[in-house]
């Protein structure tokens, strides 16, 4: 098992993305137990999840304030949404914030959903930053200020291409 400061992940996004996108490209439906939040104007993310090599287990968004400090350390996410894999498409999980402000969510694939962290995982960051095998193993967190976004009254879709353990790196599948 892999751990990345106390919170358990094994896979990052290689390749930059654009960042955010306007809810109106949103499109697909809106996930999780918190979808009226994004539905009716609330102060929201939208996860855009892209790049799942299975469609089984468990996705998770965990939400972040922008503190260095507190960034993926254990208990400390503002919110935490789980919603099983659907068939295909990107997924759409509505993540509700408490107000506007800056934030940073991770993403985690557990791809037999059993709540373990293991090699077929995968996983992401909203900026999609590129991470190395290196900074795995030595517990780098990726910068706050490159994962870090704001949200206003209303909901912000981000878009999060998952990456998965491949050999030697770590990026999407079929990349």
């Amino acid at each position: 098992m892999l751990k990345l400061s106390g919170v358990a992940f094994t896979g990052l996004v290689a390749a930059a993305m654009p960042f955010a996108i306007p809810l109106a490209a949103a499109g697909a439906t809106t996930l999780g137990p918190h979808a009226a939040s994004c539905q009716n104007g609330g102060p929201a993310v939208i996860a855009r999840v892209n790049g799942l090599k299975a469609r089984t287990g468990v996705v998770r968004v965990q939400l972040y304030t922008d503190n260095k400090a507190t960034f993926l350390e254990k208990k400390q996410y503002v919110e935490r949404v789980d919603v099983a894999a659907t068939r295909s498409g990107a997924m759409d999980i509505c993540v509700p914030v408490p107000k506007a402000g800056r934030y940073a969510i991770s993403v985690r694939h557990d791809v037999d959903g059993n709540g373990k962290t293991s090699r077929a995982d995968g996983g992401g960051f909203s900026g999609n930053p590129s991470v190395s095998i290196s900074d795995l193993a030595l517990k780098r967190k990726p910068d706050i200020n490159r994962v870090a976004f704001s949200v206003g009254n209303g909901a912000r879709v981000v878009p999060v291409t998952l990456n998965y353990i491949q050999g030697l790196s770590f990026k999407p599948v079929g990349a």
